[in-house]
C-alpha cells in the first residue's frame, strides 16, 4: 500500500491524486509566455546599456579638445588675456591649421580650424586606447555677430565627435577678444 501525506493513497479523493496532462500543458504554456516577455524586455535593455557610457566618453573627449583650444590666444595680434586689436588684423579666413602633427605648436584658436583626427591624438596611451574608434573634427569661425558684437571680436569653436557607433556629439563655445 502506498502512502501520501500520512494517508494511504487509496483513501484520497479522486481529485487530489495529481494533475492532469491538460493542466500541465496549460501551466507550461503560461509560464513560457511570461518568460518570453521578460527575456525580450531584458534583451532590449541590455542591448542599450552601453549607450550612456559611449555618449559620456564622446562628451568628455569633446571637452578635452575644447579646453585645449580655449587655452590658446584669440589671435596672433592679441595677448593671452585679450586686448584691443585692430579688427582688420583678426584672421577670420582661418586658412591656417588642420595639421594635427603640429597641434602642440598652435598658438591661436584659429589654427585649430579644419583639424580632423581619427583616432584622436591624446596625451597617454591609455587615453588613446579608450578613444581608438572615435574621430574629432574642429571648425573655427568668426562669430561676433552671433553675440551682438563686431564679427571679428568673437570666434565660435565647434567640435564634432563621432563615436564608434557613428553617432555625432557636437560641442560649441565662443572665445572672445575682451
Amino acid at each position: 500500500m502506498r502512502w501520501f501525506n500520512g494517508l494511504p493513497s487509496s483513501n484520497l479523493p479522486r481529485g487530489q491524486q495529481g494533475i492532469t496532462l491538460i493542466e500541465l500543458v496549460l501551466t507550461i504554456v503560461i509560464v513560457s509566455v511570461a518568460v518570453a516577455g521578460v527575456v525580450g524586455a531584458f534583451a532590449l535593455v541590455t542591448s542599450r546599456s552601453a549607450d550612456p557610457l559611449i555618449q559620456s566618453r564622446a562628451t568628455a573627449l569633446g571637452q578635452l579638445y575644447l579646453d585645449e583650444i580655449l587655452a590658446r590666444n584669440f589671435d596672433l595680434e592679441t595677448p593671452l588675456g585679450g586686448g584691443r586689436v585692430d579688427p582688420g588684423a583678426v584672421d577670420c579666413a582661418m586658412t591656417s591649421g588642420g595639421d594635427s602633427s603640429a597641434r602642440d605648436s598652435y598658438r591661436t584658436v584659429g589654427q585649430f580650424n579644419n583639424l580632423q583626427e581619427s583616432p584622436p591624438q591624446l596625451g597617454t596611451a591609455d587615453q588613446q586606447a579608450l578613444y581608438q574608434n572615435f574621430s574629432v573634427a574642429v571648425t573655427v569661425t568668426c562669430a561676433g555677430a552671433d553675440l551682438g558684437l563686431a564679427n571679428e571680436l568673437a570666434k565660435r569653436i565647434d567640435i564634432r565627435v563621432t563615436d564608434n557607433r557613428g553617432q555625432n556629439t557636437t560641442l560649441s563655445a565662443y572665445k572672445g577678444n575682451f
